[in-house]
């Protein structure tokens, strides 16, 4: 799948126009009350085997906004132990660049990831910020299929995220971040602690954020952990802010998430988050957040 966005007029908000392969799929897009572009991407399969393959590539031209969503979860089935040509499994990997020009804002939004027992799944993000650039990303990761009683066995999940920024001195890196969880990571407490839905929140600003700026962002989004169970943390980046969930509800980080999604909306002094109308769930999570 590969598709641009551009800036239009006032009225018009930002257009896109792009195309997709299957099993990808271009829903109609939206336009939100700021002139965002809400675009929600469908994965017309059952999910992802091993051995599958998704590539999204998104070009935002200066000035334009987006909010990429998808239309459902994800799901990646398990595939250690299920051949025969190939008892260790293979990987299902989708990989993702983005390039964002002056001054656009692009928030990546997908619902939730489910990886089913024995399940392998890869993802690669790298991201190309222009000055004045801005780009927000939520990803929630449920370890097996929990409800059925099902853990991730022999699974393993992996990401490898990279967020770079052109300047007139040259290119800098704003976040390079790679992790995996498998084997020893699940129990350990240094890893998952046996709990099964891992969360991560990463926000590049358009600009540095002054001092008491930064400091009051992360402590109203700590604040925002009340009433949530899991253990949460986030601190700052040198442009923006990183956020952790790690627990037993998908629900939970979700709302932590969101809450934060708004903080940084209000900081920015853009209008507040709208969810998604693909989105299915008949939830609330803005309602206990303050101003």
């Amino acid at each position: 799948m590969r598709f641009s966005l551009a800036a239009a007029d006032p009225e018009r908000g930002s257009l896109h126009q792009g195309w997709a392969t299957a099993p990808l799929k271009l829903q109609r897009a939206f336009r939100q009350s700021d002139g965002r572009c809400e675009l929600p991407l469908l994965h017309t399969a059952g999910g992802l085997v091993g051995g599958d393959r998704l590539t999204i590539e998104a070009d935002l031209d200066a000035g334009s906004r987006a909010l990429l969503t998808s239309v459902a979860a994800q799901k990646v089935y398990g595939s250690v132990g299920r051949s025969r040509r190939a008892p260790a499994g293979s990987w299902a990997r989708q990989e993702l660049r983005f390039v964002l020009a002056a001054g656009a804002d692009l928030e990546w939004l997908p619902q939730e990831l489910v990886l089913y027992g024995g399940g392998l799944f890869e993802q690669d993000l790298r991201v190309e910020l222009s000055e004045g650039a801005s780009f927000l990303a939520m990803e929630v990761v449920r370890l097996g299929l929990t409800a059925a009683g099902e853990d991730l066995g022999p699974g393993r999940w992996r990401s490898a995220l990279e967020i770079r920024r052109q300047t007139p001195i040259g290119p800098r890196w704003e976040l390079v971040d790679r992790l995996e969880l498998g084997g020893a990571a699940l129990d350990s407490a240094h890893g998952m602690a046996g709990q099964p839905v891992f969360g991560s929140l990463v926000w590049a600003s358009p600009a540095p954020l002054a001092p008491e700026q930064r400091d009051g962002l992360l402590e109203a989004c700590r604040q925002d952990r009340s009433g949530l169970e899991g253990d949460m943390a986030c601190g700052a980046l040198d442009q923006g802010l990183v956020a952790r969930y790690r627990g037993p509800s998908s629900q939970a980080a979700r709302f932590w998430f969101t809450r934060i999604w708004q903080r940084i909306r209000l900081s920015q002094g853009l209008p507040p988050p709208e969810l998604p109308r693909v989105w299915p769930f008949q939830e609330q999570p803005l309602l206990s957040c303050g101003s």
